[in-house]
């Protein structure tokens, strides 16, 4: 009896190690986002003005608690007042992007420049008045939560450069 069991438990061990090992391959495997298989959607009146496209180009995911997507703005659209619980990357790809804090701030930058949206820190971005943009974003996440929509950014502040 003593064998069959010392057996049982010799084989059980065996197997937890031949899924382990399973495990482990699994997260070293890539994984390809093929083109149009994530969402691309307009940007909603909610948390924008004007014309606004974004596609999205990963998601987060278990380990790496980030997401990118492409977003791009018509002349004069902006997204609403927002936050981001774990902070943003924005790099301009084409034109001029413009964005702005509740001090008033407002950062002009083009093509192949990037700022970065410290956690928690109050801001919009968008297009400029007369000029297309597109941005590439990735933005963290914290505690599954990516961004905390406020309200629609005035003209005059949309303005204030």
């Amino acid at each position: 009896m003593k064998r069959v069991i010392l057996i049982m438990a010799l084989v059980m061990l065996a197997a937890f190690a031949a899924y382990a090992d399973q495990e482990k391959d699994m997260k070293k495997s890539q994984t390809l986002y093929g083109q149009d298989t994530q969402q691309s959607f307009k940007g909603s009146a909610e948390y924008f003005t004007g014309d606004v496209q974004v596609d999205m180009l990963f998601p987060a995911n278990d380990v790496a608690h980030y997401s990118g997507a492409y977003v791009t703005f018509q002349p004069g659209a902006r997204t609403n007042w927002h936050l981001h619980p774990a902070g943003q990357h924005m790099i301009v790809t084409d034109g001029i992007a413009l964005t702005g804090t509740r001090d008033g701030k407002v950062i002009e930058f083009k093509e192949g420049e990037t700022v970065w949206c410290p956690c928690g820190i109050d801001h919009w971005h968008g297009a400029t008045p007369d000029a297309p943009m597109t941005h590439l974003v990735v933005t963290g996440s914290k505690d599954g939560e990516a961004v905390v929509w406020k309200e629609k950014v005035t003209d005059e502040q949309y303005m204030k450069r």
